[in-house]
């Protein structure tokens, strides 16, 4: 029998080496490389024969779903930004030692018609859709609203709240009923620090578009929910999503006191796409290390 294992220590639970990487990040490159499941994860099967379309699933978050949901039989393709090709690869070998389908698909979610054609490429690709794992999201730090650029505020709010509406627009025509849809929402969104005015604006919006949608399409046996994770360890955090200086404690502060990794949201991405969640909708699954969503 497993004995249980403290959650203070489970996971990399030290100072992180002080780095930084121009955006997007390599995740390949990072100094304590994020834990996605690649030898932990194990699957059941409880995705057998879903079709998913995962956004931002070359690292952290989206890198540890897709995995996850290879483990669990599911064919998936992955979106990212072509500079991230290099951990996209190795997510698509992962993928396919399980014997599932991977499909590449890179491209700029602040774009209105990419998004359009990223769903009916997936669609085509899968011979059909029935999990969006909406994952992919803009951070950067400004310290000061004064230099909060225009330029970095639409950018943010295209890439983590306009592409949501832009891909499920393309997607409902496709989804079938038993469908899912989840979003990526953060502790941010309940609890924003004052150096992420944009992310966190965005955050909240998250919330608001997944509850909303979740009672629009719950007549068409769609679901609609989302996760809110807190401070885990990804490529956003060291390519401007928290000050250098910050790098070395981040996620100290939690009550669980360290930053949490991408394979522990893996579980919950997968039971929210799963069947076993069939009476869940409009709900936000928090995964922060004791920060309440208050």
């Amino acid at each position: 029998m497993a004995q249980p294992k403290s959650p203070l220590t489970q996971y990399y639970n030290e100072e992180y080496p002080k780095q930084y990487q121009e955006p997007p990040a390599v995740q390949g490159k990072m100094e304590i490389v994020p834990d996605c499941g690649e030898k932990s994860y194990k699957g059941t099967g409880r995705l057998k024969g879903r079709k998913a379309l995962i956004t931002g699933g070359d690292s952290g978050i989206g890198r540890a779903a897709a995995i996850a949901y290879a483990r669990e039989g599911a064919d998936i393709v992955l979106n990212y930004l072509p500079e991230e090709q290099p951990d996209a690869e190795e997510v698509k070998k992962l993928i396919e030692t399980e014997g599932r389908k991977a499909v590449l698909i890179p491209g700029d979610l602040s774009d209105e018609a990419f998004c359009k054609e990223l769903v009916d490429k997936a669609y085509a690709e899968l011979d059909g859709l029935d999990v969006l794992a909406l994952v992919a999201g803009k951070q950067q730090a400004v310290e000061d609203i004064a230099d909060l650029t225009t330029e970095q505020i639409r950018k943010t709010f295209e890439v983590n709240v306009f592409s949501l509406y832009w891909i499920v627009k393309a997607a409902m025509p496709y989804l079938p009923e038993g469908a899912s849809i989840i979003t990526t929402t953060s502790v941010q969104g309940y609890n924003p620090s004052p150096n992420l005015l944009d992310y966190a604006a965005t955050k909240f919006a998250i919330t608001g578009f997944t509850r909303g949608l979740a009672k629009q399409v719950a007549s068409k046996g769609i679901r609609v929910n989302s996760v809110a994770p807190g401070p885990i360890w990804t490529p956003l955090q060291i390519s401007g999503g928290q000050p250098s200086d910050a790098i070395p404690a981040f996620g100290q502060d939690t009550p669980l006191k360290r930053a949490g990794q991408p394979v522990e949201l893996s579980s919950v991405y997968v039971f929210l796409a799963s069947t076993e969640s069939s009476y869940v909708t409009a709900q936000v699954y928090g995964v922060t290390g004791g920060v309440e969503l208050a």
